[in-house]
């Protein structure tokens, strides 16, 4: 069914490659549910609503594709839900902004059946796509800085280093040096494991402490968030969140495609610059997006973490089935997890060396070019401080065609970024800029 022979593989190496992926990734139950709690959703809630979509997503892509590429909740998606678009909105409950990711989750759908998805990629320039990556992870790292009090707020000057003798401060810089010590050894599981031996260290210090037990059967406090699509459909209409839509729309395209373009790459699986059955892949994400959002998650993507398990040896799907099938069984210790991500000192280091690795991106922009360089140095600079991922999006769109056009290159620019500037630059003028 894998097609293991022609892949050059064995039940094993799969298994094992499996095994690895879910390592690295796994971190993402303890993270997701720790960031949308600051936009109100109840623990357990996302906790089983990232598990579902997960296993969603990642079955699909096992079954149908037949690649090593797992889905899950992503990084700074959540970030924006929670922050962006909850936090910054007192009128907007997190329901109503489920119900835009339900909507940028069934048009990626559509999307993702039709050639417009492909041309929408080709037409955003390189160097914007390459902003939007490094300043998510720098604002990523910043939130995990903040969670734990290393950095603190500052009357004079916005931010300031906060008290290094604080127990949470201390814990999540052993817990950062632990973890990038395991990083550095090309540990596999890294980011786990020293999610371990920090919740270890707390617990023998006494910080962390096992009030509910270990083990639950999983529940969903607010059963099915979104239901019904033209409800959905009506939030999204009564509030204006069309821009809310959009930016969930274009950050889950290009973190989608990249990250299953580099794994792909990796793998093996490229044929020339074509990825084979990509709509079969992209289909995975679009649907467990969709089905995320109902029960209670900000939207999914590939994960670049899918990179471990294929250096372990993963060709195939039998990768991600064992992936689907660990994540399964997580289902069953929400008191455990609950209990480790009430300490936020031992996930950040998770959060700060995520964004270190996405940071890695601002190494492809061409910083010769100005009208290049500056509308992706805009990007990377307003998204942790603006603590807005979608006002650095705007800012880019539009700052990048008024370079274009001052020096005189206005016909490089695609049909398509000159429509999202005039949107962008509508969103921010006249309907507030969050």
């Amino acid at each position: 069914m894998f097609k293991l022979a022609e892949n050059n593989t064995n039940a094993r190496t799969e298994i094992i490659a499996g095994i690895t992926t879910f390592l690295t990734m796994v971190y993402i139950v303890v993270v997701n549910p720790i960031i949308l709690a600051d936009a109100g959703v109840p623990f357990d809630q996302v906790f089983t609503a990232t598990i579902i979509a997960t296993v969603i997503g990642t079955l699909w892509m096992a079954l149908s594709a037949n690649y090593p590429i797992a889905i899950a909740p992503g990084m700074g998606l959540n970030a924006y839900f929670a922050y962006s678009v909850v936090g910054a909105n007192e009128n907007i409950s997190y329901s109503t902004a489920f119900s835009a990711v339900f909507i940028a989750g069934i048009l990626f759908v559509i999307l993702s059946l039709t050639p417009f998805r492909k041309k929408l990629i080709e037409a955003i320039p390189s160097n914007l796509k390459h902003g939007i990556t490094a300043g998510i992870g720098l604002f990523i790292a910043f939130i995990g800085l903040r969670l734990t009090g290393i950095v603190t707020s500052d009357p004079n000057n916005l931010v300031a280093l906060g008290d290094l003798h604080s127990p949470s401060v201390v814990l999540a810089l052993i817990g950062l040096a632990v973890t990038l010590v395991l990083m550095s050894l090309n540990v596999h599981g890294a980011l786990f494991i020293g999610m371990v031996i920090t919740a270890l260290i707390a617990f023998f210090t006494g910080e962390l402490v096992f009030k509910q037990g270990f083990f639950a059967l999983p529940s969903l406090p607010e059963g099915l968030i979104v239901a019904n699509p033209f409800t959905a459909i009506g939030d999204v209409i009564s509030h204006g969140l069309y821009a809310v839509v959009f930016s969930f729309l274009l950050v889950t395209i290009f973190d989608t495609t990249g990250t299953m373009i580099g794994v792909a790459q990796q793998a093996g699986l490229m044929r020339g610059n074509e990825l084979p059955k990509a709509r079969t892949a992209l289909l995975a994400d679009s649907a467990a997006t969709t089905v995320g959002a109902m029960f209670g998650t900000s939207p999914t993507s590939a994960y670049i973490e899918s990179s471990a398990g294929v250096a372990a040896g993963g060709r195939t799907g039998l990768t991600t089935l064992t992936v689907a099938i660990l994540f399964g069984f997580t289902l069953l210790f929400s008191p455990l997890i609950g209990a480790v991500s009430g300490i936020s000192a031992i996930t950040a280091p998770a959060l700060i060396i995520v964004g270190s690795l996405m940071m890695g991106a601002i190494s492809e922009i061409n910083w010769k070019e100005l009208d290049e360089a500056f509308p992706a140095f805009l990007v990377v600079l307003s998204m942790p401080l603006t603590s807005s991922i979608a006002t650095g999006i705007a800012l880019g769109f539009i700052s990048y065609p008024l370079m274009k056009i001052a020096k005189g290159k206005w016909k490089e620019v695609h049909p398509f970024v000159y429509l999202f500037a005039v949107l962008f630059f509508i969103q921010l003028a006249f309907i507030g800029g969050h």
